[in-house]
């Protein structure tokens, strides 16, 4: 006997959870994409709670009927998603990944049992972080859906704890997210999920010293907001604006490691106690993230056996601590021998205004991941793994690796890149092998395994340095020094593009790979792979020749060959510009705007930077009434010399001369 499942099925919930009755919307959604226009037989899913299981736990019953039972809301949550996934075929990133649905009369379920697998994480989940993208975009003019989509895609990922957003989003979103089911914590910069201390006091300094009883008030206005919910309370002191708190502090009291461990140390105690009045049974979670890992290390910070101590990777997948502007002391992070209460913070995207990638994919290996996270759980840091996802389309590739680490599952290179492919975009071994080398065209930067390039290397450090040369800083800028060392900004310069052209030959080779795999897709395919994969590829690709072209410029600036400078610095922004205009040529369909607020990389932002420098060289290059330049571009050699009438046309821009040299071949 087989149970049946079309259009007529029913879902029987009587129970009131709205995480339950989203479930149940999910579903019913879903067996609307699958299911055409059916007159077949009526079924019926009914749902029916089990004391006796454990917490998330779901066993479904197939036969006449299909009973789910299940103990909590998450556990017939995920009961019902199982149904969605194991069988009417809808993947946990059907919607960031396009997945194509094929409509079918009716689908036949054997009858039997069928059980999950059993996360080996306890709490795992995603910090929707960085998440500009998805802040600026909605979908049908409504910018909620969104987030509703993230935190559906967590779900049918089998997590169950999130950060929802950054700051005002967190709290913006919190409530949709818990109503889904989902566990709430907190961002290692606002402890309790509370009010940001400068928001509500703009004209103070947010000083714990002076005032320490405007802090408390906050904290308490927070645990009072999320009492009702599920929450990991997130316990700690840092600062305002995700920097140490000590760099608001002029007394001078904090000026030791030790002073600042022992105030950490009370602060999270008196925090417990402040939940303790509030919540019955609260979970308790700190971050040992970035200097905090470093004043734990020393020992300078004592925390309880009942809170989970969370280590953070540098934002390359690598755990030891990340390099905070020039300082870069790559202190394990690693959770000690079988710690008790442990877990980690994890990057598939960050954002660091160095190296990192936030609109690409992680540009080390599946295999360099693997390793860590194998680690992390030998060391027996299984209670905690939050992700950053960020706007999570660009990730989806490396958010499905983790997951599958969530339930022991190992992976690899190899292995996940043919597993990933086959469910969104078929059997396609040109496809799988693309996204399986992907990591071995990224620039490598430095020694360690962990660091090579993503976007914001090209981006960020460009500004940088147009930057310290509008403002005469020759000596070189400082936001380099982590790179390339102490030097003049013209060896700055030359460094930090011969990175970029040491490496182009490789970027350039895999760009023409996927160019040619593109050629050879057709129809949805091809356009899914040209927005994903290729998109990325695109992005490193004409970065890479803006930062080589930008370099050239530079050096025949140098030289006194303000011409060439001009139109090499030309060169430079075209290539940004290209990159810019492929990512929103990449939007169709519900993607529409999905780029519009690329301000982090912010691709544009860096071409009209390298533009106006192109403005600054021909101003001292070209003659006060701008004719000479004009004149070179567009009139005939044996009419440039003539001044009969100064000019013919109206005073180019610099991009219009610029493109006027160009489209005449006539740089001389």
């Amino acid at each position: 006997m087989s149970f049946i499942l079309n259009l007529n099925t029913n879902i029987f919930y009587d129970g009131e959870a709205k995480a339950v009755k989203n479930a149940v919307k999910i579903l019913r959604r879903d067996m609307e994409k699958r299911f055409a226009v059916s007159d077949g037989k009526k079924s019926n899913i009914i749902l029916t709670e089990q004391p006796g299981f454990k917490e998330e736990e779901f066993c479904i019953k197939a036969d006449e009927d299909m009973v789910i039972y299940a103990k909590d809301e998450l556990g017939f949550v995920y009961g019902l998603l199982y149904i969605s996934e194991k069988f009417l075929g809808i993947k946990p990133f059907w919607f960031w990944m396009d997945q194509k649905i094929e409509k079918t009369d009716e689908i036949f379920v054997a009858a039997g049992e069928y059980r999950a697998e059993k996360a080996i994480i306890k709490y795992r989940g995603w910090f929707v972080n960085d998440e500009v993208l998805i802040m600026k975009w909605n979908i049908g003019g409504d910018s909620t859906e969104p987030w509703r989509m993230a935190f559906e895609a967590l779900l049918r990922c089998g997590g169950n704890m999130v950060i929802p957003g950054t700051d005002k989003n967190s709290k913006t979103y919190r409530q949709l997210a818990s109503d889904m089911g989902l566990w709430i914590t907190h961002h290692h910069a606002e402890p309790l999920g509370a009010e940001m201390f400068t928001r509500l006091y703009p004209d103070m300094e947010p000083n714990y010293a002076e005032t320490p009883e405007l802090f408390h008030k906050l904290w308490e206005d927070g645990i009072k907001e999320q009492k009702d919910m599920k929450v990991l309370w997130c316990l700690g002191f840092r600062g305002q604006g995700d920097c140490p708190f000590w760099s608001h502090d002029s007394s001078g009291q904090f000026d030791t490691p030790a002073k600042r461990g022992r105030l950490i140390s009370d602060i999270i105690e008196l925090q417990k106690h402040m939940i303790e009045k509030y919540v019955s049974n609260p979970v308790f979670c700190t971050n040992l993230y970035g200097e905090i890992m470093e004043l734990y290390d020393g020992g300078h910070i004592t925390l309880s056996d009942d809170i989970i101590k969370i280590c953070a990777d540098n934002g390359y997948g690598k755990m030891v601590t990340r390099r905070r502007d020039n300082h870069t002391a790559r202190i394990s992070a690693m959770p000690k021998d079988k710690i008790a209460r442990g877990g980690i913070y994890y990057h598939v995207s960050f954002y660091d205004l160095q190296a990192a990638n936030h609109i690409t994919m992680l540009p080390n290996s599946v295999d360099f991941v693997e390793s860590e996270l194998t680690e992390v759980i030998d060391k027996n840091a299984v209670d905690y793994w939050l992700i950053n996802c960020s706007n999570v389309r660009p990730h989806a590739y490396y958010l499905d690796a983790v997951r599958k680490r969530w339930f022991g599952k190992r992976i690899s290179d190899e292995n996940h890149s043919i597993e990933f492919v086959k469910e969104y975009f078929g059997d396609n071994k040109p496809i799988s092998e693309a996204y399986r080398d992907y990591h071995k065209a990224m620039i490598a930067y430095g020694n360690e395994e962990d660091e090579h390039a993503g976007e914001q290397f090209y981006t960020e450090n460009i500004r940088l340095l147009v930057h310290s040369f509008f403002n005469e800083r020759f000596s070189g800028t400082p936001g380099l020094k982590w790179l390339v060392g102490d030097c003049s900004l013209d060896e700055q310069v030359r460094l930090f593009t011969d990175f970029c052209r040491n490496n182009i030959d490789k970027i350039n080779d895999f760009y023409d790979r996927c160019l040619n795999i593109s050629n050879s897709l057709k129809g949805s395919v091809k356009k899914l792979f040209d927005a994903t994969l290729f998109l990325q590829t695109a992005i490193h690709y004409h970065c890479t020749r803006g930062v080589t072209a930008f370099g050239d410029g530079y050096k025949q600036y140098g030289k006194g060959n303000m011409k060439e400078a001009f139109m090499r610095l030309g060169d430079s922004a075209k290539e940004f510009y290209a990159a810019d205009k492929l990512m929103r040529d990449s939007e169709y369909g519900v993607w529409k705007g999905f780029y519009f607020n690329d301000c982090f990389a912010d691709i544009k932002h860096t071409a009209y930077i390298v533009e106006k420098m192109m403005g600054y060289v021909r101003e001292r290059g070209d003659n006060a009434r701008h004719d000479k330049w004009y004149r070179d571009a567009v009139y005939a050699p044996e009419d440039r010399r003539i001044m009969t009438l100064l000019v013919n046309d109206n005073h180019m821009t610099d991009w219009e001369l610029y493109e006027a040299f160009r489209n005449g071949d006539n740089e001389k």
